[in-house]
């Protein structure tokens, strides 16, 4: 995946004796600086934890293939979905996000690297030990944390060790976040080439500034509650513990502050990711361009004010469920804009279908439709109804699998060649997108029935009357998993070997941004004096 795996010389600037290739060995990766050679990390970091969260999500579908317990106990099963939810929310998509961050920005605003590389490298490394210490508290006593991903009080009081390190490994990873973040937004503002002013920078670059701050806002809050429930746990003091005074209702007005822009912290860049290669495959300009910085930004501030619309089952006075009720829907406006200047790009253009093109219109698709369910569940009265039934899973899951992940299949496709600097091969890779694409669906599209007509989430077992759906959801989970197993062993793993064609240095005609400004693949140091661009900030001027 790293196109530093065949390093070049650096693209302009002076000639640094020491500086210049790619170190060697395990150096290389312990040591790292370089932002490709982290980028690089982060994707496989987050693609090992991918799968890990995978596994334990089939283990969920098995037990729930047919009515009855079969394989694991109801304490188990609750330690699978928590697991499950933490692993995949932190492990995967948040770090795969920062991995597209690290590689992609620099190259797109014609920086040499990121502004702070030790850090860069310090906040890569702070994960190892929390992935560990999250995964390993299964073998602790009392088994993992089994409070689900949200961690909601009073069951949090109540863990078994496990719950610690769970507090722990989040603490680390949040710190982590926040590095990133920091070392994100200082790169894109302070060293960005002079000829790019803000409103010419690509959309990618301008999804991750906004979505750093998002980070920076709201990870000391997770912090915070998390921090309170370990108080709690061992210091005497009763935040949540109604015992003593606390409120449990409290910790989700907490949490869910955090919770809901986090939700965006893992689309907005999705919707970069997007919004850079419908334009390519068009052959158009991306239409509204500054509505949809506006429209980002709108997202990002909205998302403070509607965190209460996943509590309305919890008591809250009728007010209260009319302001986040109207704020909810609220957000889907900017949302909208987003939708419709994708499809207006589209629109008459001379559009061809490789992988990226694919993903991209994938998503776009059925993004839509998770975003409508969620527009349901924005209307108290309904949401009462459908409030932790498999409805709700089903419509984050088509939020966040098949919008986070297909962004991040869509980028990959489009960019791994100036990565790597060999082409994929375009068969395998359609073949992974309509498998991955159907069995999605049916997986996720029949849990809408299955909590209209009253499924709970998080049960290990239920009544003959959900079989049939739940059968149908169980082998479409498997089959999508074995969708990304085979995107690993044959699309991923033979351009990192170095097999296919050599990638041309821009393997998409119309794609715009400096990022094809560099051989392919992209040399180990690039832009080391800042490039003077044309008045598109979009190409190199000679």
């Amino acid at each position: 995946m790293s196109a530093v795996l065949h390093p070049h010389d650096h693209v302009a600037g002076e000639h640094h004796d020491d500086h210049h290739g790619a170190p060697h060995g395990w150096r290389r990766w312990v040591f790292a600086t370089n932002h490709k050679d982290i980028g690089t990390l982060y994707l496989l970091f987050a693609f090992t934890m991918l799968i890990m969260g995978g596994v334990l999500a089939l283990l969920i579908r098995l037990e729930l293939f047919q009515p009855g317990l079969q394989f694991v106990n109801p304490e188990l099963f609750n330690q699978l979905t928590t697991m499950h939810g933490l692993i995949m929310v932190f492990g995967a998509i948040m770090p795969a996000f920062v991995g597209f961050a690290n590689w992609m920005i620099p190259l797109q605003i014609g920086a040499s690297d990121m502004a702070f590389a030790r850090m860069n490298n310090f906040s890569f490394w702070l994960m190892i030990p929390a992935a560990v210490t999250l995964a390993s508290s299964f073998f602790l006593p009392g088994g993992a944390p089994a409070a689900g991903w949200t961690l909601y009080a009073p069951l949090t009081l109540q863990m078994g060790p496990s719950m610690d390190s769970g507090i722990f490994a989040l603490h680390l990873l949040g710190a982590s976040s926040i590095m990133g973040s920091i070392n994100i937004i200082v790169t894109i503002l302070n060293m960005r080439a002079p000829d790019m002013p803000l409103m010419k920078m690509p959309m990618f670059v301008w999804t991750w500034l906004i979505t750093a701050y998002l980070l920076i806002a709201v990870m000391p809050v997770l912090a915070g509650a998390i921090t309170m429930t370990l108080t709690d746990r061992h210091f005497g003091t009763t935040f949540f513990n109604p015992a003593g005074g606390g409120d449990p209702i409290m910790y989700q007005h907490i949490f869910w502050f955090f919770g809901h822009p986090e939700v965006y912290i893992m689309i907005l860049p999705a919707f970069g990711i997007i919004s850079q290669i419908v334009p390519a495959f068009a052959r158009k300009k991306l239409f509204g361009y500054a509505s949809m910085v506006y429209a980002t930004a709108s997202i990002a501030i909205l998302s403070f004010i509607v965190w209460a619309h996943h509590m309305y089952a919890t008591g809250m006075p009728v007010t209260g469920q009319l302001f986040f009720m109207y704020a909810t829907m609220l957000i889907s406006v900017p949302t909208g804009v987003k939708v419709f200047n994708w499809v207006a790009t589209m629109w008459k253009g001379s559009m061809t279908f490789e992988t990226p093109m694919l993903f991209a219109i994938g998503f776009i698709f059925v993004f839509t439709m998770g975003g409508f369910t969620g527009l349901i569940l924005s209307m108290a009265p309904i949401d009462t109804q459908l409030q932790d039934t498999y409805y709700v899973v089903a419509h984050f899951h088509y939020v966040l699998v098949a919008g986070s992940l297909f962004a991040m299949f869509a980028g990959f496709y489009y960019w791994s060649p100036k990565w790597t600097g060999f082409m994929y091969n375009e068969t395998r890779g359609k073949i992974h997108f309509w498998w991955t694409l159907i069995s999605f669906n049916v997986t996720f599209f029949p849990m809408h029935f299955l909590g209209l007509a009253g499924m709970p989430r998080r049960y290990a077992d239920y009544p003959m009357q959900f079989a049939d759906f739940n059968m149908l959801a169980s082998i479409g989970a498997l089959t999508f998993g074995l969708a990304q197993v085979y995107f690993f062993v044959f699309v991923i793993l033979p351009v990192m070997m170095g097999k296919g064609e050599h990638a041309p240095q821009r393997p998409w005609d119309h794609a715009e941004g400096l990022e094809w400004e560099v051989p392919s693949p992209a040399p180990f140091h690039t832009f080391e004096t800042p490039p003077k661009l044309d008045a598109t900030a979009t190409k190199i001027v000679a």
